[in-house]
């Protein structure tokens, strides 16, 4: 199986993505034939002599069962290197904390994860780091950013919840110039619909709580490069603060893994069902979903993505109290603060998810009070439908 050497074991760039998704990273267990690889519940482990181990010491630094996830994870986005954490905003905060010093600024996407927004203006400026959100959108806006120095871009493409895209390898061209990394939030949309490294990313950031692992059974995150020099960075800090994933949520995160190809196609699709539904709905005003040719984005989207995900937003005629009364009206969608589950989902983010970005800030990224955000799920879209028509004629 993978070690803490070798992470990317039983790993070919040459396989498709569903052999991968099942293979990349971890071998039968060398010892007993077993198929899935052990939990590896420990926290000590003996030493052959003082000075010798064999690849772990102290599952706060390494466990076999989160460096077989770290090679599956490294595998299906063609990454090099990959270190697991026990959230998505810890990964986050690794990253920030590797890269940044007081003096420091980044630029981000004008819409991110509220936790982000939370993160960078809350915790880390009073230490001195500088963040500057934009509309990474906006080429104009995007260079005339990176013409002060930055450390690193740091953007979420579709956007959440707004769907706006950003074009990845624009981004990569200019942040090189600039002399900045570019980091990339593909939650969204994962390896099997995006793959930013291919388009000049230098790191690659996943809430792995999310379509990852997709069975609301487990939080994490990971951060994948394929330069070791930033490895290393990540990795020391990792273990300095103690975020690494534990062995078991890294185990049922392996097992998620294992149908990510075939669940995001059909996230995709029935996201593309329901996205049809609701454009033709009269009762809604309008709907953003990257897969609809109606989307603004939607030439770029086809050159950067797969499919147009599973994640969708729209806003009802009534505005925000129409939009309450439609998620307090679901009955087969779960109202949840949350996306990238089996099961549907559907999300305010003004008053959840993005409760603490700023209205200011919220207003100027497109984030409406009424906004509703729906992840769609592995249910038969027409049983979706069916359950927003109601909720809609309310």
């Amino acid at each position: 199986m993978a070690t803490a050497d070798n992470p990317t074991a039983n790993f070919s760039p040459d396989q498709f993505l569903e052999t991968i998704a099942l293979h990349g990273g971890t071998t039968p267990d060398p010892t007993t034939g077993a198929m899935l690889t052990p939990i590896y519940q420990t926290t000590t482990y003996r030493q052959p002599a003082v000075g010798e181990h064999k690849g772990y010491t102290y599952s706060r630094s390494g466990n076999p069962t989160v460096t077989a996830l770290e090679g599956r994870l490294a595998a299906v986005e063609g990454a090099e290197f990959a270190t697991a954490y026990v959230t998505g905003l810890a990964a986050t905060t690794v990253l920030c904390l590797a890269l940044l010093k007081a003096g420091d600024r980044v630029v981000l996407s004008q819409a991110v994860y509220g936790g982000t927004v939370r993160l960078l203006k809350q915790v880390l400026e009073p230490f001195g780091v500088e963040s500057e959100f934009i509309d990474t959108s906006d080429e104009g806006a995007l260079a005339k950013a990176l013409k002060e120095p930055a450390k690193f871009l740091f953007i979420e493409t579709p956007a959440n919840p707004t769907l706006k895209l950003t074009d990845i390898a624009l981004a990569a061209r200019l942040s090189k110039e600039a002399g900045a990394l570019l980091v990339v939030d593909n939650t969204l949309l994962t390896p099997a619909l995006q793959r930013p490294l291919d388009l000049g990313a230098d790191i690659i950031l996943h809430s792995t709580t999310k379509f990852i692992e997709g069975h609301n059974a487990t939080v994490g995150g990971a951060l994948l490069t394929r330069n070791a020099e930033l490895h290393e960075k990540l990795a020391f800090v990792r273990n300095a603060i103690g975020a690494i994933q534990a062995a078991f949520p890294a185990w049922l995160t392996l097992q998620g893994v294992k149908t990510l190809p075939l669940r995001m196609a059909q996230h995709s699709a029935n996201a593309l069902r329901v996205a049809q539904f609701l454009e033709s709905h009269p009762r809604v005003e309008w709907i953003a979903y990257p897969g609809l040719e109606s989307f603004p984005q939607y030439e770029l989207a086809k050159r950067q993505q797969k499919s147009g995900g599973a994640l969708l937003a729209f806003e009802v005629e009534g505005g925000v109290e129409a939009g309450v009364r439609l998620m307090n009206s679901v009955k087969l969608c779960s109202l949840a603060e949350n996306l990238g589950a089996a099961e549907t989902l559907i999300t305010h983010p003004v008053s959840m998810t993005h409760g603490d970005v700023p209205p200011e800030q919220r207003a100027a990224a497109g984030i409406s009070d009424g906004l509703v955000r729906l992840s769609v799920g592995l249910e038969n879209p027409d049983d979706l439908i069916a359950d927003l028509d109601q909720a809609l004629k309310r």
